[in-house]
């Protein structure tokens, strides 16, 4: 597991989560933490590392 930071997409505070990098590509949608808005999650990894991260707006 692995605490990533990124700014969220409704309110455009800093929040953060824990990233599971054992698995290689994830989809899901997480509310922030602040303002309780969904955030659809895209990560993808490579050897137990971040190679890319979103984080969007699901009203997009």
């Amino acid at each position: 597991m692995e605490e990533y930071f990124f700014q969220c997409p409704y309110c455009w505070e800093q929040i953060s989560m824990l990233i599971d990098t054992s698995q290689r590509q994830q989809n899901y949608i997480e509310d922030c933490e602040i303002c309780c808005n969904p955030i659809q999650i895209s990560v993808i990894t490579e050897s137990r590392e971040i190679i890319n991260f979103q984080a969007k707006n699901i009203e997009q």
